[in-house]
């Protein structure tokens, strides 16, 4: 297992107390902090795991995986985690492992619930993307799930060590995105991407609108840097309207108070997600404000 932290909080806890309460108990934990100043590292050694300590600028989101994949050489499946992603069930990592019974899986990830205090709106983003069904998506899928067939999450996913560094790893050049892009490449190379339903994770964010705007434009960022993802697979424009829509109902029916910031979270993601796909006419200090990843923009 490895989880790349920075001042993980109080949530930290919570995370370690889940991962030391499973049934499948990890061969190697691994921990890779970017020079946290709380007490991240500490409670992590504490709770059994190596810890790896990077500057903060050396962080990326694939480079750093890519290097923990490498490090655990004697380990046969690897679980990536994120710090805020809380195991919902003592047998959330032995149900993700076993989707690698089969041979040409390449990639599983969980299912993400809502944190108990989470808004309606990001509750209603994880019941949209992530179901009570498992699906196995390969290539047979492509037509009926277009660019959804590599959705992939790697707040919660694993991974066979061997078929990921046979494929090449995780792009090390990539501002986020790196679990899906290695997802539509293995799938493209045979093999499949399997969403476990029956593995979660407490996992949202409630993210501010111009948080919002930062995010969609890093992913705009990432399409436009991987355009052959959508021309392989697709474009995923039509699920964001399809998105919307959903929304829209439920927050009606159960949250109507929310719907002015769900709006405006709706052009800030269109504008974000414009700008990305502009980004190479965009001037250096512009792009480092509108990322959630400034770092990645150094010079």
């Amino acid at each position: 297992m490895v989880i790349p932290t920075l001042n993980a909080g109080e949530r930290w806890v919570d995370c370690l107390e889940q991962i030391q309460g499973q049934s499948l108990k990890p061969h190697r934990l691994l921990n890779i902090d970017s020079a946290s100043t709380d007490q991240t590292t500490s409670l992590a050694q504490s709770a059994g795991f190596e810890v790896v300590r990077i500057e903060r600028l050396q962080f990326n989101h694939g480079a750093t995986r890519q290097w923990a994949a490498q490090h655990l050489d004697d380990c046969d499946i690897i679980v990536f985690l994120t710090q805020d992603a809380i195991l919902a069930s003592p047998d959330a990592l032995k149900e993700l492992a076993r989707c690698f019974d089969d041979e040409t899986v390449a990639v599983a990830y969980g299912r993400q619930l809502p944190h108990k205090w989470a808004t309606a709106i990001e509750a209603h983003a994880r019941e949209f993307n992530y179901g009570a069904q498992s699906s196995r998506k390969d290539a047979r899928a492509v037509d009926q799930l277009g660019a959804k067939v590599f959705f992939c999450s790697n707040s919660f996913a694993a991974y066979r060590r061997s078929t990921l560094l046979d494929l090449g790893g995780f792009g090390g050049n990539l501002i986020l995105g790196e679990d899906m892009e290695f997802a539509a490449r293995a799938i493209k190379a045979g093999y499949a991407n399997v969403y476990c339903a029956t593995a979660s994770v407490f996992h949202s964010h409630d993210y501010t609108v111009l948080q919002t705007l930062e995010r969609y434009f890093d992913i705009g960022v990432f399409d436009h840097a991987n355009s052959w993802m959508r021309e392989e697979f697709g474009s995923h424009s039509g699920e964001g309207l399809r998105f919307i829509a959903s929304e829209l109902r439920y927050l009606i029916k159960r949250a109507p108070q929310q719907l002015p910031k769900a709006i405006f979270q709706a052009i800030a993601k269109f504008l974000g997600y414009r700008l990305g796909l502009l980004e190479r006419v965009l001037p250096l200090n512009l792009k480092r404000k509108l990322s959630m990843q400034p770092g990645f923009w150094r010079a």
